[in-house]
């Protein structure tokens, strides 16, 4: 029987939108491992964007807690499931504080009762990653490798939203190892001493402070290549964005000659699950994942 939970695709992962890969590639492999998921009716902005602009604590608060109040309502009973970073990190940080302020939950459901809405906030947040480490297991994922990674060694990028302030339960802060785990999982070599694993893209400054963005993305790309890899993986559609397509101009700006692909763990799995390059969402890639391709073809 499939696991079946409540999806928050969020902006960027929906589809048309930027990291639209991204969700094809879950879906893909969400399909080997009977998961399920029934996506939020009328899903909002989780506010992650824009919600720190300008406007108020309840304002950011209400839009995520809008979305969990649909989902309880429509998908009642079950956990809430994001596979953007920012998604999770906003939508589980509005129901920790929420449960913290009882004020402020009965400010959020006033204004939730203008949307015949009602929040009772029992439903659990958590990431596509947290689902596949807690509830599906490293074993019974490399039961389904169809065409192990072999031959390719992956930096695993995790960043900064997916491991702070909430963190993957118990992994380290400054090494978290869920990603060199997934890679080998899937008969890829692993870096597990990559060093920028969890240093920030400043994807924050993408566009005021493209300077100091790309700088940090160097760094980044720098450790990659040092350790000898192919490609980065990470869990985060800005990290995702932020490091693949700025290497064209960083390679200008600095004289490097970056040109590394960054792709999502979901990509490698279906890829390693026997999907086809279309099904993985290789034509998503900006920076072709050539080795990926060629696993695919075979």
């Amino acid at each position: 029987m499939a696991k079946e939970y409540s999806f928050y695709p969020g902006c960027s992962s929906q589809e048309g939108a930027s990291s639209s890969n991204y969700l094809k590639s879950v879906q893909s492999m969400c399909d080997v491992l009977d998961i399920k998921l029934n996506t939020i009716p009328d899903w909002n902005c989780c506010s992650a964007s824009i919600g720190y602009s300008g406007g108020g604590e309840l304002p950011r608060l209400a839009l995520s807690a809008r979305n969990i109040a649909l989902s309880e309502k429509h998908n009642g009973g079950q956990d809430i499931v994001a596979t953007c970073a920012a998604c999770w990190l906003s939508t589980r940080e509005t129901a920790e504080r929420l449960h913290q302020d009882p004020e402020m939950m009965a400010e959020t459901n006033t204004a939730l009762k203008e949307a015949g809405l009602q929040l009772t906030n029992a439903t659990k947040i958590r990431h596509m990653v947290e689902v596949l480490i807690e509830d599906i297991g490293y074993e019974e994922m490399g039961k389904h490798v169809k065409k192990p990674l072999e031959g390719i060694k992956i930096a695993g990028y995790v960043g900064c939203q997916t491991n702070r302030p909430f963190g993957i339960e118990g992994e380290s802060f400054e090494n978290p190892k869920y990603l060199d785990k997934f890679v080998e999982t899937l008969g890829g070599e692993s870096i597990p001493n990559y060093e920028k694993k969890v240093s920030c893209c400043g994807g924050a400054l993408a566009f005021s402070e493209p300077e100091k963005s790309q700088a940090l993305v160097k760094g980044i790309i720098e450790s990659a290549l040092d350790h000898g890899a192919d490609m980065i993986v990470t869990p985060c559609p800005v990290c995702q964005m932020n490091v693949e397509v700025y290497q064209d101009q960083i390679n200008a700006k600095y004289g490097t000659k970056f040109h590394i692909p960054v792709t999502y763990y979901s990509t490698l799995m279906a890829v390693a699950y026997g999907k086809t390059a279309k099904e993985a969402s290789l034509e998503g890639q900006i920076i072709r994942a050539k080795k990926l391709e060629a696993i695919c073809a075979k």
